[in-house]
């Protein structure tokens, strides 16, 4: 059955901010439907037009660009809550392709009637140029992060980012959570060589800060990951629309 958006499992995270009434009810109307897809389906092409855009209900993915030489850079990752297709909205076509490491299911919306969100929700527009930002902030964080930090520090930051919105979603149990992706996804995403990857999580494991095997993270050692990483975190994660 399809969700309402009344009844959204995410809106009770905290890490979403509260939306009004007349907001929910404009959301209920926006929402066009739902898809399932399988895990390695692609929601959408770089190049594409995409007619939908979606939020992420259940599931986690990947956005990644396609190199001329036929591998990938990957962008980051996808998680439930995490609005996709934005670019298509507003740029016409995607910049960069979208796929589904687990099995996933969307929330769906029709690009046409982007612009109505622009005109009769004010309040809705602006949460949708706060994503945009923050994805600009983060992007330009990796980029500081892969001119001036070795393999070890950019993998325990990207671990601790991973982490801290894992917990927001409820994702982590027992200082664990799940992480269904590939070392290479890992190397693509930081700028690594799958072997130094490789070697870098064999010596976290090795000095008992954090596990990754078998798609699942296990944070040993919070407090040391967030050295290694340089970074001051109380691991809250701040507060984020949902559209």
């Amino acid at each position: 059955m399809v969700v309402s958006c009344h009844s959204c499992p995410l809106r009770r995270k905290s890490v979403f901010t509260q939306m009004t009434d007349s907001e929910v009810a404009f959301m209920q109307k926006f929402k066009t439907g739902e898809l399932e897809v399988e895990a390695g389906s692609t929601l959408m092409m770089e190049g594409s037009k995409s007619p939908q855009l979606y939020t992420v209900l259940e599931g986690m993915g990947l956005r990644y660009k396609s190199m001329a030489a036929g591998d990938r850079q990957v962008i980051n990752i996808v998680l439930p809550g995490d609005f996709v297709g934005l670019q298509a909205g507003i740029m016409d076509e995607m910049q960069h392709s979208v796929e589904a490491t687990t099995a996933m299911t969307l929330c769906v919306f029709d690009r046409k009637n982007l612009w109505s969100l622009f005109r009769d929700q004010p309040e809705r527009a602006y949460d949708l140029t706060w994503l945009a930002a923050v994805e600009e902030h983060l992007l330009g964080e990796a980029l500081a992060m892969l001119g001036h930090m070795d393999g070890l520090q950019r993998i325990a930051r990207a671990f601790v980012r991973i982490y801290i919105r894992g917990k927001a979603l409820g994702l982590v149990q027992q200082g664990a959570m799940p992480l269904p992706y590939k070392q290479q996804d890992l190397a693509d995403a930081l700028g690594l060589s799958l072997v130094h990857t490789n070697k870098t999580l064999k010596k976290l494991r090795e000095d008992g800060v954090a596990v990754w095997r078998n798609g699942v993270l296990d944070i040993k050692s919070y407090e040391k990951l967030c050295e290694i990483a340089q970074i001051e975190t109380d691991g809250k994660a701040v507060a984020r629309p949902l559209i």
